[in-house]
């Protein structure tokens, strides 16, 4: 911080009779007094436009006072080396309304040189600052390739997030002021996924922006000319008369945004949240389920409609009563949700001879109420048993027609059923260990055919918790592992099944896999080295 920029008060007053209580910040020396507590529980960060009025002198001797009294008010960018270490350290303690004295030893001041006049050499500083407030300043990419000011905070806590379709203004200028682009009115594009958008916008900067605002908010964004245009050639909107240096300010604000979910995880089917529903739960399997749903094809021509809002369609969730993509949407909605589901055919397994192959179809679906079943803590020991029975039998009938998603969930339901057995018999207790593993045994088999090899790992073990010469779940296990690359683990689980059932077809076969593999990953370490050493040579 310049000498000529250190004022305080001449008479001194406000340094004198400082409260007792005094704490050191960092490991630095630095000391603080609290005068008056702040407002607020926020503090300012790094890169933050702080406000504060300050007065300061050096200890035990004069004030730092360019001319006049009172104290001065000051702005800069905190922890940006604009002022003395001390002050970024300190100030970045303060809450707005403040006000603190800080003793600040010579290394976090000017040091062994000092700043004459004013400041001698290894000078302690004593400053009394206030906060008055900051302007949030975000380094958005960690590199200084979009800094993000807030000028008008947003509504609510969340934040869109990749995918989602968001409606935005914007207007980008030159940093002389130079409009160079303007959004004629709302713009909407999907977060990382519309390539129109980004032929024509500076899609880099603002998609990264929007994930972090706010509906309603307003920013300002300091992008770098080159971020900005970051792997793409400058739109041919856009007519510059500056050089690849320059930076560009962007004003930028977030109207609305639809929530975009991936239903099923690898992106084939998709929910877009038009109207958000009630409260936060959901249906589940089993669960009767009011919906009104209109299913179109990509021309706009409908395929399917049932129900609507005055009588809705009633039917029973994973009961293959509607389509599976279409049903696992509908398992992610809220009561009173209205959303709009894409997927695509091969996804969800609808009839050839309905819709073409591979085609998209998109269904507006209200999801108008839902009953749930029973809930297990409700229910007497005998009909637990028999909830878990039926439910595992569902799951069966499931996985024999190709449903292992759907066939998975039933098996955790089923389980669920009998996972406290304090209720139960000595005799029935013996029921309920046999039906937790064919459960968690059936429900390995399911993470297999999946590709969930964690979760097939997971549920292995569970089993074998309940029944450790299991050979089923030893099998599977070491099938897991194998597929995961975790040959030890494998070989053990194939080993002790050898040990329990010597001539068993299928763990031989797996015996023989693990064997192939393990030949083969020498064989690439083999490799490896000697490339390694070809390199060296």
């Amino acid at each position: 911080m310049a000498a000529s920029c250190l004022i305080a008060r001449s008479d001194g007053v406000e340094l004198s009779g400082l409260p007792e209580k005094e704490v050191q910040i960092g490991k630095g020396g630095l000391r603080k007094r609290i005068l008056r507590k702040g407002n607020s529980w926020r503090t300012p960060c790094p890169g933050d436009q702080v406000h504060v009025r300050y007065s300061g002198r050096v200890k035990d001797g004069a004030l730092l006072d360019s001319g006049g009294g009172g104290s001065t008010a000051m702005e800069f960018k905190l922890g940006q080396c604009e002022v003395i270490e001390g002050w970024d350290e300190g100030v970045a303690t303060m809450k707005k309304g403040e006000r603190a004295i800080f003793t600040i030893p010579p290394n976090l001041a000017y040091g062994e040189s000092g700043s004459p006049p004013l400041v001698p050499p290894n000078a302690t500083l004593v400053f009394d600052i206030e906060m008055v407030s900051w302007t949030s300043v975000r380094d958005l990419t960690g590199d200084g390739g979009v800094l993000k000011k807030i000028i008008k905070e947003g509504e609510g806590w969340a934040t869109p997030r990749d995918a989602d379709e968001v409606s935005v203004r914007y207007e980008v200028m030159l940093e002389d002021g130079t409009v160079i682009l303007k959004s004629d009115g709302d713009v909407e594009f999907q977060i990382g996924q519309d390539s129109s958008f980004e032929k024509v916008h500076l899609c880099p900067a603002m998609s990264i922006a929007v994930k972090t605002m706010r509906k309603g908010e307003k920013a300002e964004l300091a992008v770098k000319f080159s971020y900005g245009f970051r792997g793409r050639t400058v739109p041919e909107s856009i007519e510059l008369g500056a050089s690849a240096d320059s930076n560009l300010v962007i004003q930028f604000e977030l109207i609305a945004w639809k929530s975009v979910v991936d239903v099923t995880g690898d992106k084939k089917v998709l929910k877009k949240i038009v109207r958000a529903g009630e409260g936060f739960d959901h249906p589940d399997e089993g669960s009767v389920v009011k919906v009104a749903y209109t299913g179109k094809f990509e021309d706009g021509s409908i395929f399917e409609r049932k129900g609507s809002t005055e009588e809705p369609f009633e039917y029973v969730a994973l009961e293959e009563q509607v389509n599976e993509g279409l049903d696992r949407a509908i398992l992610s909605m809220k009561k009173g949700e209205q959303a709009l589901v894409t997927m695509r055919t091969n996804s969800v397994g609808l009839d050839d001879s309905v819709v073409s192959t591979n085609s998209v179809l998109s269904y507006e679906v209200e999801l108008i109420d839902f009953t749930k079943d029973k809930p297990f803590w409700k229910m007497n020991a005998c009909e637990k048993l028999e909830a878990c029975e039926s439910t595992k039998n569902d799951g069966n009938s499931l996985f024999k027609t190709g449903r292992f998603w759907c066939a998975s969930k039933k098996y955790e339901k089923a389980e669920k059923y009998v996972q406290f057995d304090h209720c139960f018999t000595d005799e029935e207790k013996s029921s309920v260990n046999a039906l937790r593993l064919s459960c968690y045994l059936n429900n390995a088999a399911c993470k297999l055919r999946l590709g969930d090899y964690s979760g097939a790992t997971k549920f292995c073990t569970k089993a074998l918790d309940l029944d450790p010469c299991n050979i089923k779940a030893l099998y599977r296990r070491s099938q897991a592992y194998l597929k995961s690359c975790d040959f030890d683990e494998a070989e053990s689980d194939i080993n002790k099944a050898l040990i329990l059932q010597p001539e068993n077809r299928d763990v031989k076969l797996v015996y023989k896999e693990l064997k192939d593999k393990q030949k083969e990953y020498k064989v690439y370490q083999a490799e490896i080295s000697r490339t390694m050493l070809s390199r060296m040579a």
